[in-house]
């Protein structure tokens, strides 16, 4: 497979690094030691591609935020990587005039604008630095990669773009535009990057309308002008779309609201929802000792640890899209097999130290000395593999404490019933009013899949009853607020989603991983194996990529901007399935989604699919999000 986009967005920076030559690669040549100057949002588009050493690697010596104090370094070049928003360009301006460095490669994430790029022009005449600036570049570099195939828009102004502000019933005209602008902004950015320009397919008469629109139209225009477009030449071609276009697949947030709310069994999807897990980096909060002292037992401060979870990271990219028991399992044997490696390790040595002169010892001892040569040089090996077996053993251990605590095993198999209209083998009223199971919003979130999966409206009744429980357990209910005029609104009954995640087989309690040695004591945890069954995101994608008739689909808009002449139709004119697609959800994401379209592409060959979302929440923060708009 060709490059993917996490490879093409670290090459884009990798060659802004490189004063935006393409980085050759030369044995000895040390590189040009320079400083690089960010903001917030570039901070956060390099931060997961590029590690301190390899920023070093590439000459980066010091990296400082723009906004921070910083003192003059008079004979180093600068790179700046920012956003062109006036306060930035006003900063910039105000180190030309300081005369900080040597020379300034200014660098802006999106395309800046004629006036702010005079405004820097005026102050680089009036310090007399107008030669100190090499060169200024739009990277088009808007978006944050996580994955090989999964990205987000932003971090910092994720509030502009999130659910709550594409539905709150007060928003006004202008604000939804500065929104949308935001977020197309974005996907234009995404798609330069990537070098080709997609068929744009969506449903009628939500944001993901509004955002194609303007998508094409952006595409459209940049395409018509001949001389400056992106899209030509060297960018294209070159992907891994070289053959034929893909396809973007936009979808609004309302189509599903029942996943983002779900209790989830894989891993990286459990660590985002339980953890506190951001731009692939889980920070544990590890439990304090009790501390003996002559005033009596008091607990230590807590320790707080951060990981990072990358590509680089083997057993990560293997089981990030288990099920969470199966995880535990590899963590053993992982750890099992390095002691094994380190046991052999010291019995060499032991041997090494053999006494006497025997012709025994001597022939052993030339048979050992190749032995302990080649341990010795896997000792990096090992100790990465240590180092990743203690990773994953702190991230376990801090995710099945919560599923024990909170039962987390028992909500997820209920929700995938109630998710796959499977028969219920205990009523919702118990769970909730169970005061060992979960948290409240653990118990509210479950009630919200069962208002917004049921088929038929709850009666008053019954509302009410579920209404008292909840209050009972002291659960905030004002989500519950906007989900009911939600439902109302989408007349869900009419056509509900059928979510169809097939509903979770258990085996029995765990036995494999229950053997003595085990770190992790999984009793009384339900071993559920997931059936392989599509979400609503990914039935929508599978219709559109494989050109099938669906109901749900034949109504969506088309949209070609390589097309002369923009046409309203529903009718695409490729027939053909398409190999590459990026399935788009306006309004927010979550990893239970991506892990469905992960394993659904699992079982095409030679297809590829990106995942991508406005931003990317676990369901507290969409709880969140729900009892704001549930507040009004």
């Amino acid at each position: 497979m060709a490059a993917s986009i996490r490879e093409k967005q670290t090459a884009a920076l990798k060659r802004m690094l490189n004063f935006n030559v393409p980085v050759v690669k030369s044995g000895t040549g040390e590189p040009v030691w320079k400083v690089l100057i960010y903001d917030r949002f570039g901070q956060d588009i390099i931060s997961p591609l590029l590690s301190v050493k390899e920023l070093r690697d590439m000459g980066v010596t010091l990296h400082l935020l723009l906004h921070s104090d910083r003192d003059a370094i008079p004979d180093v070049p600068a790179v700046y990587f920012v956003m062109p928003t006036e306060e930035n360009v006003g900063r910039i301006c105000q180190d030309l005039k300081a005369q900080l460095y040597e020379s300034y490669y200014l660098n802006f994430i999106s395309a800046i604008s004629r006036s702010k790029l005079e405004d820097i022009a005026s102050a680089a005449l009036t310090a007399n630095t107008v030669s100190h600036v090499s060169k200024v570049f739009d990277q088009y570099l808007n978006f944050i990669t996580l994955e090989d195939d999964m990205f987000v828009l932003c971090n910092q102004n994720k509030d502009l773009v999130s659910y709550r502000a594409l539905n709150r019933s007060d928003i006004t005209d202008t604000e939804m535009e500065t929104v949308m602008d935001t977020i197309v902004d974005s996907l234009f950015c995404f798609f330069v990057t990537l070098g080709a320009v997609p068929i744009i397919r969506c449903a009628r008469g939500n944001a993901a309308e509004m955002v194609a629109v303007k998508l094409d139209k952006k595409l459209r225009e940049n395409l018509r002008d001949a001389r400056n477009s992106l899209f030509t030449g060297d960018n294209l071609g070159t992907g891994q779309f070289s053959f034929q276009r893909p396809l973007l697949v936009l979808v609004d947030r309302n189509i599903d609201l029942a996943t983002p709310l779900h209790h989830t069994w894989t891993y990286q999807a459990l660590v985002h929802d339980v953890l506190d897990f951001h731009l692939n980096r889980v920070n544990l909060e590890e439990c304090p000792e009790m501390e003996n002292s002559s005033s009596g037992a008091r607990p230590k401060k807590k320790n707080k640890k951060s990981y990072d979870l990358t590509v680089a990271d083997k057993f990560w990219q293997k089981h990030k899209g288990s099920p969470f028991p199966e995880v535990a399992e590899s963590v053993q044997q992982e750890l099992e097999s390095y002691r094994a490696q380190e046991d052999e390790v010291k019995r060499l040595k032991t041997i090494m130290g053999l006494e006497g002169e025997d012709e025994g010892a001597i022939s052993m001892l030339s048979d050992n000395t190749a032995k302990l040569t080649s341990a010795v040089s896997s000792l990096p090996e090992l100790l990465e593999k240590k180092r990743l077996i203690d990773l994953h053993t702190n991230v376990a251990t801090a995710v099945l404490e919560h599923i024990k605590t909170r039962k987390l095993d028992v909500y997820f198999e209920y929700e995938e019933k109630l998710m796959s209209k499977s028969t219920l083998d205990k009523s919702l009223l118990d769970i909730i009013s169970d005061p060992d199971a979960g948290t409240p919003e653990d118990k509210m979130r479950l009630f919200l899949i069962y208002y917004i999966t049921s088929a038929q409206p709850l009666s008053e009744f019954d509302l009410e009853q579920y209404r008292k429980a909840l209050e009972d357990a002291s659960c905030n209910l004002t989500p519950l607020n906007y989900i009911k005029q939600w439902k109302a609104f989408a007349k869900m009954a009419s056509a509900p989603a059928s979510y169809g995640i097939g509903a979770a087989k258990s085996k029995g309690l765990l036995s494999r991983v229950m053997n003595t040695g085990s770190q992790f004591v999984m009793e009384g945890v339900k071993n559920l194996v997931l059936k392989q069954q599509n979400l609503p995101v990914t039935r929508i994608l599978d219709s559109l990529m494989e050109v099938k008739s669906n109901p749900e689909t034949d109504d969506y808009r088309y949209f070609d901007p390589k097309m002369l002449r923009a046409n309203d139709s529903s009718v695409p004119r490729n027939k053909n399935p398409f190999q590459e697609a990026i399935v788009f959800v306006v309004g927010g994401g979550n990893y239970i989604e991506y892990q469905n379209l992960v394993d659904y592409i699992k079982t095409k060959q030679a297809k590829h699919i990106l995942y991508g979302c406005t931003e990317l929440f676990n369901a507290a923060q969409f709880v969140k999000q729900l009892s704001q708009l549930g507040q009004k």
